[in-house]
């Protein structure tokens, strides 16, 4: 397992993920106002993903995407799943400039190394923000496209704190009152046919 020692100035963060298939957003929506969750305005993101063009990331069970949303774009990678319960991986994210032709030019940059696009994820993504057993917590309510309604609930950890984590965004899942989480990724929905 990763340290959680910084790399030069780099220090390994995790995200710790739960999502889950939902048929009542309204109801949901309802449950995170009683909860005091702070909610923004519904984003359309697009998110491509990339293959790497040394090894499959689909059996090393990684993720390079790109996504583009309200003019702005932000390039990530996200490792292998590091548990069996949670979607819990490195994440590295880099927020890049805001320009609109930022995403084509990042992703000419990443297929002149190699890279390959792969699939798209189109999603209409309506994000709340709370404080959840001491630890700020985000949920996420999307709409994805071919593949239906999902809720998502993460937290950012560093290593000592992975277990705190992991019960926070079950405990708020439970308190929900979502269950039956789904591990895989929209783009292994996509892929897989789902």
């Amino acid at each position: 397992m990763p340290r959680d020692t910084p790399s030069g100035d780099l220090t390994v963060e995790y995200e710790v993920e739960q999502k889950f298939p939902i048929d009542d957003a309204e109801s949901l929506r309802s449950k995170l106002s009683e909860l005091s969750a702070a909610a923004a305005e519904p984003v359309e993101q697009v998110d491509t993903y990339f293959s790497h063009p040394a090894r499959d990331f689909a059996q090393t069970d990684e993720a390079l995407r790109v996504r583009e949303f309200d003019s702005r774009c932000t390039l990530t990678y996200k490792g292998p799943k590091i548990d069996d319960h949670t979607k819990t991986r490195q994440e590295i994210k880099i927020a890049l400039p805001s320009q609109e032709h930022d995403a084509r030019q990042i992703a000419s940059l990443l297929e002149a190394l190699g890279f390959l696009p792969v699939a798209q994820v189109r999603k209409t993504r309506e994000v709340f923000r709370l404080q959840w057993d001491s630890r700020p917590l985000v949920v996420a309510l999307d709409e994805v496209a071919s593949l239906g309604s999902f809720l998502e609930i993460e937290s950012m950890a560093r290593q000592h704190d992975l277990d705190a984590a992991r019960d926070a965004v079950q405990s708020l899942a439970e308190r929900l009152g979502v269950d039956a989480s789904e591990r895989r990724s929209y783009l292994e929905l996509i892929l897989g046919g789902v």
